[in-house]
């Protein structure tokens, strides 16, 4: 029977925690292997265990994996969350490629220096509220579904729910006029697995502490 992933990378959020998402929601309980310090990351290059050299990588039935999209894509298909046939894979491809777009630019905001938070806030909010939110609306509305490809649960959904969390902890009114993806959320977030590792005291990590961020980017050189 194979063991429990491993899943190497830092104690915060950053590239390794939609990973996180996507297996709890799943239901696979995973281990942590946390980098303290240069030489572990160090020993993961020396012992071969990084393709390119950085994280995040998982340990996963017999394979170390990195870069997130593959590790994703592995786990989601694994999993039954990644469609049925290929129009499906596309589908869900096309928007996990555009959630990662915005999570990307959330998870960069607490690491701004403060004369660029007014700016950056700016972007965030009217790339949400014009671009990306509007965009999953309309799939959800378009055809009256629960989910946002085939009716059934699929790593997009996950990715887009984790999203909708980070945008509420930059500003909680942002979702306001998006009733669907308010359904989205509460579904998703009622689902046992999930409704589990929402809960305090689960391997969900909390926002980054920026103070920390830089501290971990230099000791690291990263």
């Amino acid at each position: 029977m194979a063991g429990k992933p491993k899943l190497h990378y830092f104690n915060a959020r950053g590239r390794m925690e939609s990973i996180r998402w996507l297996l709890a929601a799943a239901g696979v309980e995973f281990e942590e292997q946390f980098l303290k310090s240069p030489e572990d990351l160090e020993k993961l290059r020396n012992d071969g265990s990084l393709m390119f050299q950085q994280v995040p990588m998982v340990e996963i039935d017999g394979m170390k994996l990195s870069q997130t999209r593959a590790i994703l894509n592995y786990i989601a298909a694994k999993h039954n969350l990644y469609g049925t046939d290929i129009k499906e894979r596309a589908l869900i491809d096309m928007y996990s490629e555009g959630i990662a777009d915005l999570n990307e630019m959330t998870m960069r905001f607490p690491l701004y220096p403060p004369d660029q938070k007014d700016a950056n806030m700016t972007k965030i909010r009217e790339r949400t509220t014009n671009r990306y939110f509007p965009a999953f609306e309309k799939v959800l509305k378009s055809h009256g579904q629960h989910y946002l490809v085939g009716n059934r649960l699929s790593r997009a959904d996950i990715h887009l729910v984790e999203l909708i969390y980070y945008v509420e902890e930059i500003d909680p009114s942002l979702l306001a006029n998006f009733p669907l993806l308010k359904a989205l959320k509460t579904r998703i977030s009622n689902l046992p697995p999930v409704k589990k590792f929402l809960q305090p005291g689960s391997q969900r990590k909390p926002p980054a502490d920026p103070k920390a961020s830089k501290a971990t980017r230099e000791l690291f050189k990263i």
